[in-house]
């Protein structure tokens, strides 16, 4: 094989035990990488298992792109059985551990089993050694990365978790370079019950490519492309956080437990305020577009923004000053908690207070209480901090009151309010792992503008509808951002934020790999591993599915918005369930949400049949 190595690096903690396990071209062609390989290895060998027991295994998966010069090809994704919402979960993140993955000779680890005491994976090329992290068990991620680059060099990629994994808080992520997290769904969770604390990863081989010269003359060309755009300069300067006066003015911006949409303090935590506090600016591997804007926080010390940790943190806890705001956000990235559900929990906790839920607890505008929720949530302090290290879900459940519970399949709502917005309320409700805004941002379609310099506050006329092609375009974008980026493994934002032309990526693709993939080819990759993860969801919960499983927060169909032009108004939910059947119809799965017989064949994915079969009965 050309571009992929065919490799999978397995690793063994309860038996002290490392291998190497080949794999087939066709599996490489039909899933591609990242998240495609990630679910077909779930799909295989995690079934029915305890998210947090030794038998759940932990994939951290290349593509690729992954280690070549492509734009913004520094991703990796990492998936398992997720401990918050008990389905598929994943995240991406971009790290240097992804380079040297694939230059060691790798697609992708495979870790199983559970050690006995505190260990980290060492990988050098084709050397590999658990070796102990007792000294390192109870540092924090920033510490963490410290002290092994002391060790191991700073040539090296380094994935590791903080207090959060170890102590199973269940939106634990994994992190890297003092600021990039992946795994929302409780990755860091996961990696923690294995005692694992740390990989890293060193590698020096050249990845075998199809076409080299192709290769360099695409990416020499998308790379002048990206930074040719008119959009490039206002990206450089405010990156994602140029949404957070957009979704204000739009009504879309999470507001004390997005309760509103809009915030009074919203200019006190946006892209411009931002500007004037930015003192330097973080990228991924290959990307010559950084978002990550690295400001001083209210404790002099460094935090990367982006518009969801500042929308989640900020806002939606009532909370109105960017430098405090920045001080949460570091400490998440420390402890390594996904920011946008550790905000939602805390909203959550502030909500029930004030309800009378909660006999104690912080409050909306609290900064103090706040920061102080985040330490015991990361080590389980007190009952509260274990309380809300549990998630939104089971706090809700708890408390017997879901009317302002954000999530959706247990995972925690990302940072837009849809009370007005029913496209971005399907693409939340059918997201492969919750409540999540990577797989499909169709706000911006939906509302008609984004956030770009000169018209990023834009406020638009806007209608509720429910027009059929809003499923369309839900499904047109999972197959883009949630399918064939995850795949590759690639950032979308070139293509999103600048408009990088997608014309560039089946030819990459095809001079890294030497097969040519037409868009039907990457559309039908991506819809098979939509209904592979879809499958994975329905086996392990024992066909418990039902369709109420896709449908976003209560609070959008029963309240209405608090203030602004759009007061009172709120989604239909008669009106959701028709253009979810619509999504359905156009996905080949029946009523249920369940991919129906015919479509699993057409996708290629026969052997899920009898699986499927044994837990519900396919139409």
């Amino acid at each position: 094989m050309k571009g992929w190595w065919g490799r999978i690096l397995r690793v063994d903690l309860t038996n002290n035990k490392v291998w190497v396990q080949e794999y087939s071209p066709d599996v490489a062609q039909q899933f591609i990488g990242g998240r495609g390989l990630a679910i077909k290895i779930l799909w295989d060998e995690v079934k029915g298992a305890d998210p947090l027991g030794p038998e759940n295994k932990l994939v951290f998966a290349a593509g690729p792109f992954n280690g070549l010069p492509t734009p913004s090809g520094g991703k990796l994704v990492v998936a398992a059985k997720s401990p918050l919402t008990g389905g598929y979960g994943d995240g991406n993140l971009g790290t240097m551990a992804t380079v040297h993955l694939r230059k060691a000779g790798y697609d992708a680890i495979v870790v199983e089993g559970k050690a006995k005491k505190p260990v980290y994976l060492y990988i050098e090329n084709d050397n590999v050694s658990i070796l102990s992290a007792e000294g390192l068990w109870g540092l924090d991620t920033f510490k963490t990365e410290e002290e092994l680059k002391k060790i191991h060099g700073k040539n090296v990629g380094i994935l590791s978790i903080g207090p959060g994994g170890e102590n199973l808080v269940r939106y634990a992520v994994v992190m890297s370079q003092e600021g990039r997290a992946a795994g929302r769904p409780g990755m860091g969770a996961v990696m923690g019950s294995k005692k694992l604390k740390a990989v890293v990863i060193k590698g020096t081989k050249e990845i075998p490519v199809a076409d080299k010269k192709k290769l360099q003359e695409l990416s020499k060309e998308a790379y002048k492309a990206i930074q040719s755009s008119p959009a490039y300069p206002f990206w450089k300067r405010q990156g994602t956080m140029a949404a957070v006066e957009w979704t204000n003015e739009n009504s879309a911006l999470p507001t004390r437990n997005f309760s509103d949409g809009s915030f009074e303090f919203a200019r006190s935590i946006d892209g411009y305020t931002m500007e004037g506090m930015k003192v330097k600016q973080r990228g991924c591997p290959y990307c010559n577009m950084p978002c990550g804007n690295v400001v001083l926080d209210a404790e002099a010390q460094e935090s990367e923004l982006d518009y969801e940790n500042v929308a989640l943190l900020g806002s939606n806890l009532g909370l109105g000053k960017l430098n405090e705001v920045s001080v949460l956000n570091r400490l998440a990235d420390m402890y390594g908690l996904d920011t946008i559900s550790l905000g939602v929990s805390i909203s959550f906790v502030m909500e029930a207070v004030e309800r009378g839920l909660l006999k104690e607890g912080p409050t909306f505008g609290d900064f103090k209480g706040a920061k102080q929720l985040i330490e015991d949530i990361a080590f389980r302090r007190g009952e509260l901090g274990n309380f809300a290290a549990e998630g939104v879900m089971r706090m809700s459940q708890k408390l017997g009151d879901d009317s302002f519970a954000m999530h959706v399949k247990g995972l925690e709502t990302s940072g837009y309010n849809c009370f007005i917005y029913p496209a971005m309320a399907l693409a939340f409700g059918t997201s492969s792992i919750g409540a999540h805004h990577k797989e499909a941002w169709v706000i911006a379609w939906e509302i008609g503008t984004a956030p770009i310099e000169g018209e990023q506050a834009k406020k638009v006329e806007y209608k509720i509808t429910y027009n059929p092609e809003k499923a369309a375009k839900v499904i047109e974008l999972q197959r883009l951002r949630g399918g064939l980026f995850e795949m590759l493994t690639a950032c979308r934002l070139p293509w999103v934020e600048v408009g990088l032309s997608l014309d560039y990526y089946p030819k990459l693709l095809e001079a890294i790999t030497g097969v040519k993939y037409t868009w039907d080819d990457l559309y039908r990759a991506a819809d098979r591993v939509y209904a592979l993860i879809r499958a994975f969801w329905v086996r392990e919960f024992n066909g418990k599915w039902d369709r109420k499983m896709d449908y976003p927060p209560k609070r959008w169909f029963i309240e209405g918005l608090k203030s602004g032009s759009y007061k009172g108004m709120h989604l239909d939910e008669k009106q959701y369930d028709k253009l979810l059947s619509e999504y359905y119809r156009l996905r080949g799965w029946d009523e249920r949400g369940i991919p129906k017989e015919e479509t699993l064949k057409e996708l290629g994915l026969e052997e899920v049949i009898p699986e499927l079969e044994k837990v519900t009965k396919l139409e």
